[in-house]
């Protein structure tokens, strides 16, 4: 029900509500932060504080420092994050082009055998995956992390396609009769026109690749080409869990792009989900 049918006491109990739930989503997000901030004696008192008694923000240059080679691994997590944005939103959008714009025998099918690969989990395809990247020799290097998005995803598709067939077709049809070629039609046509699905695409690809932790675990065994969640759990691995201080201060580090990302783009990102939903 729109919030300006609703009395003055509705919106009041609305409000409540939706600060209510809104604080249970952040609660893990503010404990963090409160644990990074605090002396070691204080992350394990009971009962437990929020608020330290002096705030310790050295916590954080030191819990870099004691991650080793810290900016290594971020150069290192950029850069897959970023291919990956790259395959996975080129691969998926010309998939979704090929679904929702072109006219070819048993498309519907080929269709539903894509959206069915999303049931299966990767733990299924993870030795016989590995077989393969070993035999192209990807193992223990970046190409392991990232050539896998260039090849498509299939929630990603499904996500543009809606969006395309939302497109007007007389456009496209306009731009066949003009001479234009598939390629052209997609490239100046429906990609200029597709900004805010393409950026949701871009946004979700980012953050799972930014906080990958199995593939890494598995394809990636030189400590120089670690990715922040491998660091992570080595530094975990050698303070034996024991320096939460550290270890909150770092996990804040590591998603905190993540965060000033989203908020920055929070308004065309809400626009291609509102768009590519109600389409």
């Amino acid at each position: 029900m729109p919030t300006h049918k609703l009395s003055l006491l509705g919106k009041v109990v609305l409000y409540i509500l939706l600060a209510f739930f809104a604080f249970q989503f952040a609660m893990p997000f503010l404990w963090m932060l409160s644990t990074a901030l605090k002396p070691l004696e204080e992350t394990m008192t009971v009962p437990p504080t929020w608020i330290p008694s002096a705030f310790q923000w050295r916590n954080f240059s030191e819990a870099i420092a004691s991650m080793g080679d810290f900016w290594r691994y971020a150069g290192n997590t950029l850069y897959v994050a970023s291919m990956s944005v790259v395959g996975s939103v080129l691969s998926s959008a010309l998939a979704a082009y090929g679904f929702s714009r072109i006219e070819w025998r048993g498309r519907d099918k080929v269709f539903f055998l894509c959206l069915a690969t999303m049931m299966i989990p990767f733990p299924v395809i993870m030795v016989p995956t590995y077989a393969l990247f070993r035999e192209l020799d990807w193992i223990n290097t970046f190409k392991a992390l990232y050539i896998p998005f260039f090849l498509g995803n299939a929630f990603n598709i499904f996500l543009l396609r809606q969006f395309f067939l939302s497109i007007p077709r007389s456009i496209t049809d306009a731009a066949r009769i003009d001479g234009c070629g598939e390629l052209r039609i997609f490239f100046q046509i429906i990609l200029p026109l597709s900004k805010s699905a393409l950026l949701v695409v871009a946004l979700f690809t980012f953050m799972h690749s930014w906080n990958d932790f199995f593939a890494p675990f598995i394809f990636i065994n030189d400590q120089d080409n670690y990715t922040l969640a491998l660091g992570l759990q080595a530094f975990q691995s050698r303070a034996g869990g024991s320096e939460w201080h550290y270890l909150m201060a770092a996990s804040t580090i590591i998603i905190l792009p993540l965060i000033v990302l989203f908020f920055f783009t929070q308004k065309t990102f809400i626009q291609g989900i509102t768009a590519t939903g109600g389409k």
